[in-house]
């Protein structure tokens, strides 16, 4: 299953090293065989990792580019990996683990940011281009896999797989009374609303 969590802050105002611990212990029932955490100038990326595809410590998230200025983390199954590897590979590219979340970084070298056009899978996909200082988050096209965000009055972008590490984070928990109406009439909640204020 896995989670991940994260942040991006123009301005460098990233949660402490605290804030992000608690972040993947709250989720920590997701992915209970690693924790893995980069945490850079202006961004903030973690995961809890569920062992299914190469048990290897190697294939442990956050994945990086060999240069260090890629740096993913997913959550999901990719269901078409293998194939994606092949065709990566007979381009030149080469891999040090038998993992889908490495077949996504050489998968963002090979073909940017526009790569999850050829996904085929069930995913919520975090993805910091150090060169750009720009972060891409992506999630499957039904939305089987969760990722719910909150952007802050001062421009900070909280990113994880569940709302209670965002409310780890210091999300204040509001009620969102017309999502709550929406509920009551319709059953569900649409999107990009949430039960709580400034979560989507």
């Amino acid at each position: 299953m896995c989670g991940i969590f994260g942040a991006f802050a123009a301005n460098g105002a990233l949660p402490s090293k605290a804030d992000l611990n608690a972040m993947a212990q709250s989720i920590l029932h997701r992915g209970p065989d690693h924790i893995g955490i980069y945490n850079g100038d202006f961004c903030a990326l973690g995961n809890c990792r569920l062992s299914i595809i190469d048990l290897s410590a190697g294939a442990n998230q956050p994945q990086t580019s060999d240069d260090g200025q890629i740096i993913i983390v997913q959550n999901g199954e990719i269901f078409n990996y293998i194939e994606l590897r092949e065709e990566l590979q007979a381009a030149g590219h080469r891999f040090n683990t038998a993992g889908d979340t490495e077949v996504l970084v050489r998968a963002y070298e090979a073909w940017g940011p526009n790569f999850v056009e050829r996904l085929n899978g069930m995913f919520a996909i975090a993805v910091y281009d150090h060169n750009k200082e720009k972060l891409y988050l992506y999630r499957d096209r039904l939305g089987v896999k969760p990722l719910f965000l909150h952007q802050g009055a001062d421009g900070q972008l909280l990113f994880a797989s569940e709302i209670k590490a965002l409310l780890t984070a210091g999300v204040a928990p509001t009620p969102n009374m017309s999502a709550i109406a929406q509920y009551l009439a319709l059953n569900y909640i649409p999107q990009p609303l949430t039960v709580l204020e400034g979560v989507q």
